[in-house]
């Protein structure tokens, strides 16, 4: 007879694993984020990498060219929006003008509610911003560029070990498990690499939809930088629910200290929540939650735990992980609890129903 194990002891063993989780991807983020990158783009590049190979171009140039075309398109990308960055940085001392401007309407207007005068406003503004630099973990300038310039070179060698060397990986998955599991290894792994490269083709399809969006709404306003601002947004929408917010923050602020508007301020605000509507109402929910069924509240929080343990890089990649591990937890008996709880499947009775049936079923059982 196979020994149970308390239900507080497998607490307190689930409560410590996903501690030491936590704690390695929070120690290990300079190892873990470039690969996790650099995984999720050898996903999206490998159609393009078979494509290459069934014109019979050898294997190692094909991978190679794969990457070259992957760089080039991710450098145009970036020469445009530093191109559209520089003109932009030229009309600062216009936006530092209006900003000083409408600073100053808002402390006659605290000064006028609130009675608070601009020396206490000055004294608050000075502590809340020292207690925020002194969250800030120092770090050093010349250390900073050389880990993202790093960074930037292990990225691109890490796609080119996953795509040359992916047969061998798979292989060593596969054989690391019983023979009598092999055929649920096959399923699970095709599931991932399907959930994968439809989750990233459809966040480029999202993005591009929500970029041109953005960009049409701020042209016909007439907001500023509207090329900029609505791509920009449309990148920062990658991060699930907190980069949209972010985005309309972002673009009404600076519309608004550009023109002085209140009224196209007001327009860029309701643009974008249109846009959004449109987003979460139709491109996600056709584009990218057919695919990967996360609920909200999941999703909410992993991010946010990303977020916590890497930065804005665990942002963009915590999806993509619970995405994994909800392939994983619905493949393995012991495991589809956790796998329902990543899921957006709501079911139709209420808890007191499922709980008696499951009463039920156990009693039948004995």
């Amino acid at each position: 007879m196979v020994k149970q194990w308390p239900f507080y002891a497998k607490l307190t063993i689930l409560v410590i694993l996903m501690y030491l989780i936590f704690y390695g991807f929070f120690i290990g983020q300079h190892i873990f984020l470039p690969l996790g990158f650099a995984f999720l783009f050898s996903v999206l590049l490998r159609p393009l990498e078979k494509r290459f190979l069934k014109w019979r171009v050898p294997k190692l140039l094909s991978i190679i060219i794969t990457i070259v075309i992957g760089i080039l398109c991710l450098a145009g990308l970036i020469m445009f929006l530093s191109h559209q960055i520089s003109s932009f940085v030229k009309d600062v001392p216009a936006v530092k003008e209006n900003l000083a401007g409408l600073w100053d309407k808002i402390q006659q207007w605290l000064l006028q509610t609130f009675h608070i005068s601009q020396e206490q406003q000055k004294n608050l503004i000075d502590k809340a911003a020292k207690d925020t630099m002194s969250n800030i973990k120092p770090v050093g300038t010349i250390g900073a560029i050389t880990g993202s310039l790093a960074t930037l070179i292990l990225i691109p060698v890490y796609v080119f070990l996953f795509l040359y060397y992916r047969a061998h990986l798979l292989r060593f998955v596969s054989e690391i498990f019983d023979s009598k599991h092999s055929a649920r290894v096959e399923e699970v792994i095709h599931e991932i690499r399907y959930v994968m490269q439809h989750y990233i083709t459809g966040l480029l399809t999202e993005t591009t939809i929500v970029a041109v969006l953005n960009v049409a709404g701020l042209i016909l306003i007439g907001a500023p930088y509207a090329l900029l601002l609505g791509i920009i947004s449309a990148i920062l929408n990658l991060i699930p629910y907190i980069g949209g917010l972010i985005a309309v923050v972002l673009t009404a602020l600076i519309t608004f200290s550009n023109t002085g508007s209140v009224t196209k301020l007001i327009w860029s605000v309701v643009i974008f929540l249109i846009v959004q509507l449109i987003d979460n109402n139709f491109l996600v929910p056709r584009v990218i939650a057919s695919k990967i069924k996360l609920n909200a509240l999941i999703s909410i929080v992993g991010v946010l735990i990303g977020g916590a343990l890497c930065g804005i890089g665990g942002m963009f990649l915590s999806l993509p992980l619970i995405a994994v591990c909800k392939v994983i937890f619905d493949r393995v008996d012991e495991l589809k609890p956790w796998g329902k709880l990543l899921g957006d499947d709501i079911p139709s009775a209420n808890f007191r129903i499922l709980l008696a049936k499951k009463r039920k079923a156990k009693t039948a059982s004995k």
